[in-house]
């Protein structure tokens, strides 16, 4: 019996046990639960460590990822562990150590072997260094490791596999992986990449099927793309959507590459991804009947926020000393006697501006050292005439004093290699329209600039050696304008040289058919040993900015007074940050926080309380007020421990909350809380925006006064605490 037909009758049997005409306890006998684990882009974070940072992080890493796998295998010995590619690749310790060593060890696969994976995708950073590289350090895998859509000169799999079959209590499991065609955008000249062939996903997947035949009793397809092309539009040669469309057969669909949550299902198909470096990991929950038949199936995407490490994978002994060789290379390595080598350099102070509004990177909105500095060593290195370089992270910057390779890797964060390539003037004007595309256009009241989502941070270039302005009150496509070369303007047919890294200049430049010329040089070193080596020369480093480039066509208002509330409240927590959106004074909802804006004010300063009316009486949140009085007399700690329990002359202790906007309805209800341990009740509200209940408690200022013996003082509807 071929395997659609099985999947047909699985159907048919399935709505029948619905429908109850079998009964409960035949559709129980010989069931069977298998759980499928899924990991991806884990990106080389084995420890869950920030080495740009020099610290644990504490949400993500292989160690945690180890910690829940364990906990499944004890619920359901019938786990199956596979992963979509991404690993070796992505930190200091990978990219800068052990990839340039692939004989040796690699501490990544030493990890996955001891996890217990039984299969493995390639993803398309394993093809960085080229095929001899990846093979070498895949090699090492105890598991199989699988490309179906990728073949070598022979004709055969690159890593000698492109499928697997699982058996786990009796369930017969097979796994296709398939990466994305693409690799060849990104990775094209370097070691082998052009004498592979890389096949549609969604045509490999078939073709795996059929050699599958009626070999196995679930079809599970870990595919290192997104669910959506991200080239091949037309084709979908490169979408996982795709790969579901033309093979009804599959039972589960891991997607990967984008580093964003997939949790949903299609028909009777779960499909599930996760985020990057063992942030999340995908649980796939399937059950069979006797006749291994799916009758039930769900997928779940598990943070690892609240995850403890793994000390077991942290005390591997090449795990182990892997961490250890990465943070004395950070630190410029360790002599005899233990002690911390010589910094790469230094600086004479820091190179990013801070931001106005928080999580609103101002590195983005304006010309920074950081970026100057990077195109500065590109036009050296190359000899270019321009310079195009991204700020990959936010956050990235360079501290004042010692340099060490973690600050390096802070603000190059990928091992790219440098190209020089002829452009024309019309063709460089193109790329900078292509780049602008991630602002948001302005808008009459609009108190920021604002960066569209659909764009990654890593897409936005910023350019050097000519000046610009990017007129963000035009839609895009025709934002870049004044563009001048030399003191001159530039013209469409000059001649020009540009120096822009590997990938976008596959990805970007040739993809998108943004420029004809070809690279005439390419460095022998990464982008970021030549930055090592600027600062091994030039140190001190101070930071330099020409300001060649400038945003236009935008009026902020900055001298208005309600915009420097609005940045206040981003900056104190009560807004959300406006990095995606930007704030804008016309908005009904902006209007309705400024309405609660320092509405209240505690022994005479102004402080921002939510707030509803109903029936003519104000209610305040409970939460609000006691941020407020925190640091005074009247000072209390709010807390739920199964319902609201509040401290008397304790601070509190949460984060701030955003102000509630948007349409809203009440409730009011008597609340009884827990006051220093005894009860004690008022007359309450609640807030419902949408369906959704807001969760807090407002009460009235009378009320707080009944639950904590506050005395707050209300005046035609406003409120003035004095605690002195």
């Amino acid at each position: 019996m071929n395997i659609r037909l099985r999947k047909l009758l699985a159907g048919a049997l399935a709505a029948t046990m619905l429908a109850g005409t079998i009964p409960a306890a035949f559709a129980a006998e010989g069931e069977k639960h298998v759980t499928i684990l899924g990991t991806s882009d884990m990106h080389g974070n084995i420890w869950g460590y920030s080495y740009e940072d020099n610290k644990e992080s504490a949400n993500n890493g292989m160690s945690r990822l180890y910690t829940y796998i364990q906990q499944v295998r004890a619920e359901n010995p019938n786990a199956i562990l596979i992963d979509a590619g991404d690993d070796i690749q992505g930190t200091i310790m990978t990219d800068d150590l052990y990839n340039k060593t692939p004989d040796e060890a690699h501490p990544v696969i030493a990890a996955m072997n001891y996890m217990g994976y039984d299969a493995m995708t390639l993803g398309n950073h394993e093809f960085n260094w080229g095929i001899e590289t990846m093979q070498k350090i895949t090699g090492q895998a105890e598991f199989p490791v699988l490309a179906a859509n990728v073949k070598g000169t022979d004709g055969k799999y690159v890593t000698g596999a492109g499928w697997t079959i699982v058996d786990k209590g009796g369930v017969k499991v097979a796994v296709i992986g398939v990466v994305t065609p693409d690799v060849p955008i990104w990775d094209g000249g370097k070691d082998g990449i052009e004498s592979c062939t890389f096949e549609a996903a969604n045509t490999a997947v078939k073709s795996a099927i059929a050699e599958i035949g009626n070999q196995a009793d679930l079809i599970v397809v870990s595919a290192h793309m997104g669910l959506y092309a991200e080239f091949d539009e037309d084709n979908g040669s490169d979408s996982a959507q795709k790969i579901l469309d033309d093979n009804p057969e599959i039972d589960v669909l891991q997607v990967a590459h984008n580093h964003v949550v997939v949790n949903e299902k299609q028909g009777g198909v779960v499909i599930g991804g996760v985020r990057n470096s063992g942030r999340d990991i995908a649980r796939f929950d399937l059950t069979l009947d006797k006749d291994n038949k799916v009758v039930d199936s769900k997928v779940e995407i598990v943070d690892m926020k609240d995850t403890a490490p793994s000390q077991e994978i942290r005390d591997i002994p090449l795990v182990k000393e892997a961490q250890q060789k990465t943070i004395d290379f950070i630190k410029g390595g360790t002599g005899t006697d233990g002690e911390q080598g010589k910094a790469l350099g230094t600086t004479t102070a820091k190179f990013q501006p801070e931001n106005e509004f928080a999580g609103l990177p101002q590195g983005k909105i304006q010309d920074t050292a950081v970026m100057d500095l990077i195109n500065k060593i590109q036009l050296e290195a190359s000899g270019a005439d321009v310079s195009a370089a991204a700020l990959f992270k936010d956050t990235s910057d360079l501290p004042a004093g010692s340099i060490n390779y973690g600050n390096i890797f802070d603000i190059y964060k990928f091992d790219n290699t440098l190209y020089r390539v002829t452009v024309t003037g019309k063709e460089l004007k193109a790329y900078m329209e292509w780049s602008a595309e991630c602002y948001n256009q302005w808008v009459e009241g609009d108190i920021n600039i604002s960066l569209d989502p659909e764009y990654p941070d890593y897409l936005y270039d910023m350019f050097a050696g000519v000046d610009y302005e990017i007129n963000l009150s035009k839609p895009k496509g025709e934002r870049i304008e004044n563009v001048m070369f030399k003191g001159k303007a530039l013209t469409d047919d000059q001649i020009l040289t540009l120096a822009v890294n590997n990938y976008r200049y596959s990805s970007a430049l040739k993809a998108k058919n943004l420029v004809s010329g070809k690279k005439d040089w390419e460095s022998s070193g990464s982008i970021r040993d030549m930055i090592v080596a600027y600062f091994a020369e030039h140190s001190p480093v101070a930071p330099e900015v020409d300001n060649n480039w400038k945003i236009t066509g935008v009026d902020l208002q900055l001298s208005n007074p309600d915009r420097a509330t609005l940045v206040k409240l981003v900056n104190n927590g009560r807004l959300a940050s406006p990095k995606s959106k930007s704030i804008n004074l016309n908005d009904e909802t902006v209007k309705a926080v400024l309405a609660k804006a320092d509405n209240i004010t505690v022994d005479g300063t102004p402080c921002s309380v939510d707030f509803t009316v109903i029936d003519g009486v104000t209610y305040y949140r409970l939460r609000d007020l006691a941020a407020a009085l925190t640091g005074t007399q009247a000072q209390f700690n709010v807390t739920w421990d199964d319902g609201v329990v509040i401290t008397t002359g304790a601070a509190y202790t949460d984060a701030p909350m955003n102000l509630v906007t948007g349409a809203t309805r009440n409730t009011v209800a008597e609340l009884t809380a827990t006051v220093d341990g005894a009860a004690a009740s008022c007359t309450a509200a609640q807030v419902i925006v949408g369906d959704a209940v807001d969760g807090n408690y407002y009460v009235t200022a009378a009320g707080l006064n009944a639950l904590t013996g506050a005395v707050l003082a209300e005046t035609d509807g406003v409120l003035s605490i004095t605690t002195k």
